[in-house]
């Protein structure tokens, strides 16, 4: 805010959260990454919400790797590096729940063919905390793990994700923590997450582990939460287990839903058995980035590489960038047929414990700037000037532009080309297994097809709700200019859940989307980064990728023709079932979208992969109706 009179300045800073990672290319663990780290994190505080209480923060938090020779002083009957994970934790500050807690934990892990080796109280030092931050707070510990059985540190790895799984749903039904919080922050080999409802400063006072000189990493992500809809709480901090992220996911009911329905056919070899303990993947009531984080953490516990899953969940503007490499657009054509894109304006920080990447969504809505230094570290935040670095030993600087991803990994020691990450991610026969197994509809349709006739036109807009005012003002200027009509008035009816009057079927579902910090989207601008493609068909295993998973029909546009329609019906490579949506007026609706529930699940376990839900005309024409 400047100090002139009148309205603030269109220059004035805005609130959003910040970003930030530090990675030493020639992977050397220090403690001096760490003092850097929380020295941007303060200088990321201006990113961080504050409300009435100045020393109440939105979240802030440190992802750095594993400090063993820390933890090995603390603990000296601690194995090697790879022999175990440690887990942090929020817990009730109640100590007969914490007994509780840790005999129900020591038994999830005998189950699990675990040994919970000792637990540690993590030094906290509340002093500097505000009100609200204080009445939440929760008691913070460590749970140290190792296996029964000889294992290879990535087995260890699959063997603490689905550990905690278990322990979360374990806790979750035993009730024994009622309403007061029980959060796993971490449980790794690699990594170790220290986080809270803070502020940035706040967070090397809080853990005074941050500051001894034993905790050393060559990795580091850091986050300063601005909650633009959402309250703070602790668990909500980030970083999440394996990212931080600075925007929205716009796309998050739909992806959430999509996620759940996949649950049924996911299988792996990594997990066997196991695969049942770890769903539900995700759940409700957590944050766009915990669900992305639980997807990413999937994907990567089941075997792909970081960049690989990262680009799944978030491909850049590919269908219509006619210069782009022929096999990479055949490698998101091809997830596009097994993953939807998560979508929205978002910058993401992810890693695996020893390669951090930085992905930015593709119409580049939040900024990501990086260097590296002489002293090979990259330094990458949400903006520029996070540590005072000499001009004289920055070796290059640049930005995340639209779309793209950078991948600084500390086992090879480089940043690695976004074209050499495609070299390899392209290595599978896409284009071949895609010309092979997909369908697209316009290759299908019948030219000469002619359309259903409809004798009284009038009767059927009657039927489904029209007025001659939407007629007038909405159908005509969209059929005569092809692009949606503008008015300045307000709107002052009834939703059309609450209104006596019949209102179109598309009136009773409006968009969800963030409402803060978004642009709207102007669809004929910005053409490149928007599509109406989409394919239907059977779903396959998410953790597998083989040419049927790609037997998909490929639409341009949700809006069929009834010729596509007929075309749909008569296709032999696709089992189609048609099912009635019609009802008796003496039917509540609740009712009929019961039954239609069933009918449609009736269908697809007689393996029918397409559901055609016609609306007969002649029945809405029978429907009685108040609208003119």
């Amino acid at each position: 805010m400047n100090t002139q009179h009148g309205l603030p300045s269109p220059g004035a800073t805005r609130g959003a959260c910040g970003v930030g990672a530090l990675v030493d290319l020639n992977g050397t663990k220090t403690h001096r990454l760490v003092e850097d780290g929380l020295r941007i994190l303060c200088n990321l505080d201006h990113r961080g919400a504050r409300g009435a209480e100045e020393k109440t923060g939105d979240g802030a938090g440190m992802l750095l790797q594993k400090p063993h020779d820390f933890f090995h002083a603390e603990i000296p009957t601690l194995g090697d590096f790879d022999s175990y994970g440690v887990g942090q934790l929020f817990v009730p500050k109640d100590k007969w729940k914490q007994i509780a807690l840790k005999k129900l934990i020591k038994g999830v892990c005998g189950a699990a063919a675990c040994r919970l080796i000792t637990w540690r109280e993590v030094p906290t030092d509340d002093a500097d905390l505000g009100r609200t931050s204080l009445q939440s707070e929760p008691a913070v510990r460590q749970m140290f793990i190792e296996p029964l059985d000889p294992l290879t540190p990535e087995q260890l790895d699959t063997r603490l994700y689905v550990l905690r799984r278990l322990i979360e749903k374990a806790v979750t039904q035993c009730g024994i923590c009622g309403h007061e919080l029980f959060y796993i922050c971490s449980l790794d080999r690699r990594k170790i997450v220290y986080k809270g409802l803070l502020t940035c400063k706040q967070l090397q006072l809080y853990y005074p582990d941050l500051s001894n000189p034993r905790v050393k990493t060559s990795l580091v992500l850091v986050h300063s939460r601005f909650g633009t809809n959402t309250l703070g709480a602790w668990e909500l901090a980030h970083p999440y287990r394996t990212v931080v992220h600075n925007g929205e996911i716009n796309t998050l009911r739909g992806n959430l839903n999509r996620m759940k329905t996949r649950e049924a056919a996911l299988a792996s070899e990594k997990f066997g058995d196991d695969i049942e303990m770890i769903k539900p993947i995700t759940a409700d009531a957590q944050s766009d980035t915990a669900v992305f984080d639980n997807v990413l953490e999937l994907l990567l516990e089941s075997g792909r590489s970081l960049p690989h899953a990262l680009r799944m969940l978030i491909p850049e503007a590919w269908n219509k960038d006619k210069l782009m490499d022929a096999k990479r657009r055949a490698f998101y054509d091809y997830f596009s047929t097994i993953i939807e894109p998560w979508d929205g304006p978002a910058l993401i920080a992810a890693t695996d414990g020893y390669r951090v990447a930085a992905i930015l969504d593709r119409n580049g809505l939040r900024p990501c700037r990086y260097c590296v230094t002489t002293g090979n570290i990259l330094i990458m935040a949400s903006e520029t000037g996070v540590l005072d670095t000499p001009a004289s030993e920055i070796v290059f600087q640049s930005r995340l532009k639209p779309g793209e991803m950078f991948l600084a990994d500390t086992l090879e020691k480089r940043i690695v080309p976004e074209q050499e990450i495609f070299d390899e991610l392209t290595t599978p026969d896409y284009p071949g297994w895609l010309a092979e197994n997909r369908i697209r509809l316009k290759d299908i349709v019948h030219p000469d097809a002619e359309a259903e006739e409809i004798g009284d036109i009038t009767a059927c807009q009657r039927a489904l709700g029209y007025t001659s005012e939407s007629l007038r003002c909405l159908v005509q200027p969209m059929a005569a200019d092809g692009k949606d009509p503008i008015g300045s008035m307000g709107n002052d009816t009834p939703l059309a859940v609450l209104s006596t009057r019949h209102k179109t079927l598309f009136q009773y579902f409006l968009q969800l989307f963030a409402q803060v910090s978004n642009p709207p989207l102007d669809y004929l601008r910005e053409d490149l980064v928007t599509s109406l493609e989409s394919h239907i068909g059977r779903q396959r295993n998410l953790l597998e990728e083989t040419p049927e998973h790609c037997r998909q029909l490929f639409l341009e546009s949700p809006i069929l023709t009834h010729a596509d329609v007929a075309a749909i019906k008569k296709l032999d490579r696709f089992r189609s079932c048609v099912i009635d949506a019609t009802f008796a007026k003496d039917t509540s609706l609740a009712t009929a979208i019961s039954e239609l529930r069933e009918r449609a699940a009736d269908a697809i376990k007689h393996a029918f992969e397409i559901l055609i839900i016609p609306i007969e005309i002649s029945a809405l024409i029978a429907w009685p109706c108040q609208t003119c």
